[in-house]
């Protein structure tokens, strides 16, 4: 027995190298094909690298070099998709620099790793992105975002990919190309290829994969990508404040040029003359279960949908009832059946119940019409002691948002890497999305950052952040929380956050509303890619979302559109319905833009009165040194005791940034207190004075020339003619007085400039001193009277 184990797994190893030595044999031949996008030239290539893999391809952009392979194992599934784990790291040494941790090496996840991470695909895959190299001018996020959307094609295989990304030199928008190169010269089945671009708008040009500089001047930052006959498989995309005919016709532009893309990779297959591996079985309900379940629950199922008194609590309650009758019935009837053949024949029924409601009467299962909005309703100016808050109310979707301000030293700053890999810098306005599992009637843990929460806020913020004043004096820290779900949250998010700044005082440009189309679909038999029957849903349900075929989220202003994420979850989508959803959309978001606008119609005059302060002082140089103190101390116990932050602006003048307006008038009678105008105004240069020794150091002594002022150096060097390495040699002690001359301020330092020396020399017996010609007179407040004849020589 044990021979015989042996030899099989013998010959298991020796299938396994020959199927190896196989696929390394197929990609032995070199091709290579390239694409002009505009100025700029795509290359792909393959036959040269990881040929074990079953797909490998290395797409050049400029200078910037990618390498993706493909590899798939056939797992059996009892469902047609599979979950997908997507991995998208940042490698310092893509940015030629070392991690600055502790271990120096790559440690956590970053915000911008989660959010491309979530970008990079759908169901089936798992995937893995390893940056090896930035050129800094292409962003290397987009890379990954585009190979996820490759893998959304792939779904309709019971097949586990995996896609490994390296790269030599990283761009920021060849991942996808990458992807889509490497399974199609892979023996993968899969309905690619795919491909995507990055569109920017320069001065009301568009610009297609431009680079890291041209972006910074872009007012579009759109990601499109397109399968095949010109449909849309994905779309994200913010922008500033884009009017929607411009919009339109970059999407169009962008689809344009990623048919150029999935033109060149078919060439390069042809070439590589790749055949197909059959698919594994796909997994469907059986249909005599499927057409019992018809008989037994269809009428049931939609009685309940065309019940317009549920809400989505009692809505689930109901459909759940019935499903627990229908699968003791179908345990009855096929005693044979599998579980999940059970529960997939009745979710089969219940969603075809679902959507012919749609698609045959134009009914939606809360009894709107398919372009209607929820009832909505605002609040703001919820709790006093908040900077600015507001309540946005859509159907059973409750945000509250609260707007903090904090001083510019708050603002976020990302680390060198990320930096470096994606350009983002420090920012002063944030939104953070929290969703609690009670918001859907549920229990879990609360804490921590998931990735759907970080993608959420993430598109919330990008829908303010146009609007948002760049040069505003504080960080904005926006805090969206769910406290009730059912369909949209983010763009309820974008809507709360818009009035709670304005509620604030922010002065933003203008009101800001996001709405979420949806879409119900009909394939064509003969072609299931093709869309033969559709209906677009303006202000989805959390069930038409479930149920349908695409979120489409879309935010801006009544002028033009801010940000937009497409979640597509059928093949592709017709450019038509693509244009339709977002004039659907526009009209929508027009409409909440009038409700919002009774609640507050423009931003408050000015902030809450118990809302931060922040000022700008002038401390001469002069008084610097005092106003922070030895080692800083100043500043500190100023900062400890009032809670205000300081922070230099140039030489002279230092913001003061206070939570309340009574912390800032602490912190300006302490700053006027260190800095106020004293008695040495009344000093003139020239003049001689009698200054009191306070203490004897080995570099000088410390001395005042009135007994309020503070101790200042009167070095060796000008204490005599004669060189002395301590002021004892003179026989100076603590206490006496000595004849000084006063010579202002460095400019540099502003330490005070005296000299005892220059009245040791010949000329300085002529001079003429104050009141009794010998020593100076104090008035009755303590401050100096000056001599009246500044003619001594310097």
């Amino acid at each position: 027995m044990r021979y015989l184990l042996r030899l099989s797994r013998s010959f298991a190893r020796l299938h396994v190298r020959l199927c190896h030595e196989s696929v390394y044999r197929r990609h032995a031949n070199q091709r290579s094909v390239g694409v002009d996008l505009g100025e700029k030239k795509l290359e792909i290539s393959s036959g040269k690298f990881a040929r074990f893999a079953d797909g490998s391809a290395v797409v050049q952009l400029g200078d910037t070099s990618v390498m993706v392979t493909a590899v798939s194992k056939t797992k059996p599934s009892p469902s047609q998709f599979m979950p997908l784990v997507v991995d998208y790291k940042q490698k310092a040494a893509a940015a030629g620099r070392i991690p600055t941790n502790y271990l120096r090496r790559e440690l956590g996840t970053t915000d911008n790793e989660i959010l491309t991470s979530r970008l990079i695909g759908e169901p089936i895959a798992e995937i893995l992105c390893n940056l090896l190299a930035v050129d800094g001018v292409n962003d290397p996020d987009v890379l990954a975002i585009n190979a996820g959307v490759v893998t959304s094609q792939t779904r309709i295989f019971s097949t586990e990919l995996i896609i490994f990304l390296s790269e030599y030199l990283a761009d920021g928008l060849l991942y996808f190309v990458k992807a889509s190169a490497a399974l199609a010269l892979s023996d993968i089945p899969w309905n690619g290829p795919i491909g995507a671009v990055r569109v920017g708008m320069v001065n009301g040009e568009l610009l297609v994969n431009p680079t890291r500089t041209e972006m910074t001047s872009s007012s579009l930052n759109l990601i499109v990508a397109g399968a095949p006959s010109s449909q849309v498989v994905m779309i994200e995309a913010s922008a500033e404040n884009i009017l929607q005919q411009d919009f339109c016709h970059a999407v169009k532009v962008g689809v344009k040029h990623t048919q150029q893309i999935i033109l060149a990779i078919q060439q390069l297959a042809r070439e590589q003359k790749i055949t197909k591996r059959t698919p594994g079985r796909i997994f469907s309900a059986p249909a005599n279960m499927v057409q019992h379940v018809r008989k037994f629950a269809s009428e049931r199922i939609y009685a309940v949908f065309t019940d317009f008194t549920h809400d989505k609590i009692s809505r689930d309650e109901s459909i759940n009832k019935i499903r627990l009758e229908t699968e003791e019935d179908l345990k009855e009837k096929f005693p044979q059946a599998e579980p999940f053949e059970v529960i997939e024949s009745f979710n089969t029924v219940s969603k075809e119940v679902f959507r012919n409601l749609v698609l045959n009467e134009y009914r939606r299962c809360d009894g709107r019409e398919l372009t209607a909005l929820r009832n909505i309703s605002c609040g703001v100016d919820l709790f006093r002691p908040l900077h600015g808050s507001a309540l946005f109310q859509r159907g059973q979707t409750q945000v509250l948002c609260s707007v903090t301000f904090d001083s510019l030293e708050s603002s976020v700053k990302t680390d060198i890497i990320t930096t470096a890999l994606s350009g983002i810098k420090d920012k002063n306005f944030m939104l953070h999305y929290e969703f609690p599992p009670y918001a859907t009637n549920e229990t879990g843990k609360i804490g921590g950052l998931n990735r759907r929460e970080l993608g959420h806020g993430a598109l919330a913020e990008k829908s303010l952040r146009p609007v948002v004043p760049k040069d505003f004096p504080f960080t904005i820290r926006v805090t969206a929380e769910v406290l009730e779900s059912n369909g949209s949250s983010s763009m309820a998010s974008a809507c709360a956050g818009s009035l709670a700044l304005m509620d604030a005082g922010v002065p933003i440009s203008s009101a800001v509303a996001g709405v979420a189309v949806g879409l119900i679909s009909k394939a064509n038999p003969e072609k299931p890619a093709d869309i033969e029957d559709y209906r677009l849903l303006t202000d989805i349900l959390g069930i038409e979302d479930y149920l349908g075929d695409m979120d489409f989220k879309l935010a801006g202003t009544n002028k033009g559109i801010t940000a937009l994420q497409a979640d597509v979850k059928i093949p592709g989508l017709p450019l038509k319905v693509v244009m339709e959803a977002i004039q659907q959309a526009t009209v929508a978001k027009k409409e909440i833009l009038g409700i919002m606008n009774k609640c507050i119609a423009k931003p408050r005059e000015g902030r809450k009165e118990n809302g931060p302060v922040v000022e700008n002082v002038r401390v001469p140089v002069s008084r610097r040194a005092r106003f922070v103190g030895p080692g800083g101390y100043n500043l500190r116990k100023l900062q400890a005791q009032t809670g205000v932050t300081i922070s230099q602006v140039d030489e002279e003048t230092f913001s003061v940034f206070a939570p309340t307006p009574g912390a800032m008038n602490e912190a300006q009678q302490f700053i006027s207190e260190v800095c106020k105008d004293d008695q040495e105004q009344q000093l003139e240069f020239g003049a001689i004075y009698t200054a009191t020794i306070t203490e004897i150091r080995d570099i000088g002594v410390m001395v005042k020339l009135y007994p309020n002022m503070s101790a200042v150096l009167l070095h060796n060097s000008q204490l005599d003619h004669k060189r002395i390495k301590h002021p004892s040699a003179l026989g100076l002690e603590v206490g006496q007085e000595i004849q000084v001359k006063y010579f202002g301020r460095d400019p540099t330092d502003g330490r005070m400039r005296l000299s005892r020396k220059v009245l040791q020399s010949p000329a300085a017996t002529v001079v003429k001193t104050l009141s009794d010609k010998q020593s100076i007179s104090m008035g009755s407040n303590g401050s100096p009277k000056t001599g009246t004849d500044t003619s001594a020589a310097g």
